[in-house]
């Protein structure tokens, strides 16, 4: 069994594997759970998701984490934390994204404060931020649930995006 990075009262959050790609599917098949990505996804670029996940494993010691229901095992989505590049300037985001049948449950805000914790102690981040498209109301409000405020707003992936940061 994949090791767990993150245990919470309701979700595990662990490394993300090759084998996952099916259950990814289910989200990036989703034009409606894409709505904010450039679009949906196939398998291969599925596949490539996944690579560029273990390669951030490798490269940064974190990436995005497969969520799954702690008592049933079931896939609810992806959380994690991504360096991104904003201003020049690397930065540690934290991301989340869902399968749409488990959207208001709250598994986005307790995966993402999980997420916050870790970073600021285990990673020693002074800061976290979050990368959310202008329009993406719902993932605002998962931001500003676990504490983050709008820093600034950037162009970024050919769009405005919303800078969301909080402190230790």
């Amino acid at each position: 069994m994949t090791p767990i990075i993150i245990s919470t009262e309701r979700l595990i959050l662990r490394k993300m594997e090759k084998n996952d790609a099916g259950k990814l599917l289910e989200i990036f098949s989703d034009p409606v759970a894409m709505a904010y990505y450039p679009s949906t996804k196939n398998v291969k670029e599925t596949n490539a998701w996944i690579e560029w996940t273990l390669n951030n494993y490798e490269d940064h010691g974190v990436g995005l984490w497969i969520a799954e229901d702690k008592e049933t095992g079931e896939f609810l989505g992806q959380c994690g934390i991504v360096r991104q590049i904003v201003d020049e300037e690397s930065r540690m985001e934290i991301g989340y994204l869902f399968a749409r049948r488990v959207w208001g449950n709250g598994y986005a805000t307790e995966a993402a404060t999980a997420c916050k914790k870790y970073g600021f102690e285990h990673l020693n981040q002074s800061e976290m931020i979050s990368l959310v498209d202008v329009n993406n109301h719902p993932s605002a409000k998962v931001a500003e649930r676990i504490g983050m405020t709008i820093k600034k707003k950037i162009i970024k992936w050919g769009k405005e995006i919303l800078v969301y940061s909080v402190s230790k």
